[in-house]
């Protein structure tokens, strides 16, 4: 288990399965191809909130290569240019990971994020976030090819994803 700080309440998240990890190779390894430039920093922790003082554990972040030099466990959203999640199967992954981090990472100016839903077997693109919100919304079933805009600009084959379909 661990916990996370979002919204002002202690929320506990189950320790991630051999498939989530597995889950979050993907991403990894197609930034390596794609964007060497960049790095997909695993589980790091993210100052997400102005009020409260709000703490997210993400399963990815994406950051300029040398982005985190100088930070602590927690880190400030800027600079990050992706926060990535992937469900977990819990009792509050819902509310979790498809309201409260959204919101929280929209409102840190987290352009982009994007949701691995193993529930639904889809991927999830939010982006142009504004008043704490992501205004934009994609969600597209695994095997899709799904474009992931600036400042991220990559695109993503989710047909390996399907492997992972429970």
């Amino acid at each position: 288990m661990r916990l996370e700080f979002i919204k002002g309440k202690v929320q506990v998240k189950s320790a991630p399965d051999g498939n989530h990890r597995e889950v979050h190779m993907w991403p990894l390894e197609r930034r390596m191809q794609l964007r060497p430039d960049l790095r997909l920093c695993p589980e790091r922790g993210l100052k997400t909130e102005a009020y409260r003082k709000g703490r997210a554990r993400a399963d990815g972040i994406l950051v300029p290569k040398g982005g985190l030099k100088g930070h602590g466990e927690w880190s400030e959203a800027g600079g990050v240019l992706m926060a990535v999640e992937i469900t977990s199967y819990d009792s509050d992954t819902n509310q979790r990971d498809r309201v409260e981090k959204p919101d929280g990472y929209a409102a840190a100016g987290i352009p982009v994020y994007l949701l691995i839903d193993r529930d639904d077997c889809s991927v999830v693109l939010l982006n142009q976030p504004e008043d704490g919100r992501y205004r934009h919304q994609e969600k597209l079933p695994f095997g899709a090819t799904i474009e992931i805009p600036g400042p991220v600009n990559i695109t993503l084959d989710t047909e390996p994803l399907k492997e992972f379909a429970d």
